[in-house]
């Protein structure tokens, strides 16, 4: 079987997609099928196309998997034009590109977001005789609609609206990351296929491990403090925000913050930081995935960030913390925070508010058996 994937998000990018569908296709290599990637030069989260990858095309193969790249548009901004130009650039490329240097494959497996690859997925899939498979991470445009990005009313809204039920109807197989995003598109598409295809973690190399220095970054506690990290894309679905509001209600000696990663609004973030004189809060650069089990050895409990209630929403470094042991802090609602409460493995505070997630701080702080109790229970949960 030849299996093609369609991505804009791929290593060497660090992230939970990158990280999900390159392990997706190594799967399958290793089951003996032969695996295609379609994808954009990597630029992300940092919004500048990586050293070596310039141009229109490039075509590569690592560890048995051929990886096709072609132009994008690299941005790091938010605004509402530029982000189309990235979105529209791939859409259009891949499908010149796809069309020409992809073998025909028998599957052809789409990642949304973006939704809008959808357009370039569909058409190859028809070029191809290829099975279509549109794999949804979030739902658009109904997420972008609850962090504030687009108005239900706007045209905008509509047409995204429109091309999601297209590539529902269209599609052979729809996979969904959560139960909630499949029982969303089931019960607005009652006849589609759907199957799930859950998020996770690999155990063997997210795992409890012994603190080590690794690089520049190095998370040592001083004097016994308190270590607390949130890992990822600083953007406007993490509200981190809120991590600096609950910063400011505590003592610099309380817990030291640690925010690592990029993202469109790390900037701003920084500039806040710098504005209410936080001395225990940190931000460090975006690091490759497999240094942040050792990175963070030291590290005493993680936050997961959901600025609001995104449906069918669970981000893969719940799993990633729960694999390696260390008790959660989850700011989020929905389908995540059942995970967290079945699980026992952390805490859930709400979106927004900033007291309960200082509460939640001072509680692990507080109470070391307690934290290496919810980070056993994490563990255990995925394996």
């Amino acid at each position: 079987m030849h299996l093609a994937i369609l991505t804009q998000y791929y290593p060497p990018e660090t992230g939970a997609p990158q990280r999900r569908l390159s392990s997706l296709a190594q799967h399958f290599r290793d089951c003996g099928h032969s695996v295609t990637v379609l994808t954009a030069m990597p630029n992300y989260p940092q919004g500048r196309i990586f050293d070596g990858y310039r141009g229109l095309y490039k075509r590569s193969a690592a560890d048995g998997i051929q990886v096709i790249r072609s132009f994008i548009y690299a941005t790091k901004s938010t605004r509402a034009i530029p982000r189309l130009l990235n979105y529209f650039s791939f859409v259009f490329s891949s499908m010149m590109v796809g069309g020409i240097a992809l073998t025909p494959p028998d599957y052809l497996l789409v990642e949304s977001p973006p939704l809008f690859l959808g357009i370039s997925g569909y058409l190859l899939s028809r070029l191809k005789s290829a099975r279509l498979i549109f794999n949804v991470s979030d739902l658009w445009p109904e997420s972008a609609a609850r962090l504030g990005v687009i108005a239900r009313s706007d045209i905008g809204y509509r047409v995204a609206e429109s091309l999601e039920a297209f590539c529902y109807r269209k599609a052979w197989l729809v996979t969904g990351q959560s139960k909630s995003i499949l029982q969303d598109i089931n019960n607005r598409f009652p006849k589609a296929r759907c199957f799930h295809l859950s998020n996770g973690a690999d155990t063997h190399m997210f795992k409890p491990t012994g603190a080590r220095e690794t690089g520049n970054l190095v998370f040592r506690k001083e004097n016994g403090e308190f270590l607390a990290a949130y890992v990822g894309l600083h953007g406007l679905a993490q509200g981190l925000e809120q991590v600096l509001a609950a910063a400011k209600l505590m003592e610099a000696n309380e817990a030291r913050l640690l925010l690592v990663g990029d993202g469109p609004c790390k900037q701003d973030l920084q500039a806040q930081a710098r504005r209410g004189e936080l001395r225990n809060v940190e931000f460090f650069d975006l690091q490759p995935a497999d240094t942040i089990p050792t990175l963070l050895a030291d590290v005493d409990v993680l936050l997961v960030m959901l600025k609001t209630e995104i449906p069918g929403a669970v981000p893969s470094k719940l799993y990633e913390a729960m694999a390696m042991a260390k008790p959660v802090i989850l700011v989020g609602t929905g389908e995540a925070a059942e995970i967290v409460r079945d699980s026992d493995c952390g805490i859930v505070v709400a979106p927004g508010d900033a007291q309960s997630l200082a509460a939640a701080l001072r509680t692990l702080r507080a109470n070391p058996d307690l934290c290496r109790r919810l980070g056993e229970n994490g563990r255990r949960a995925v394996l």
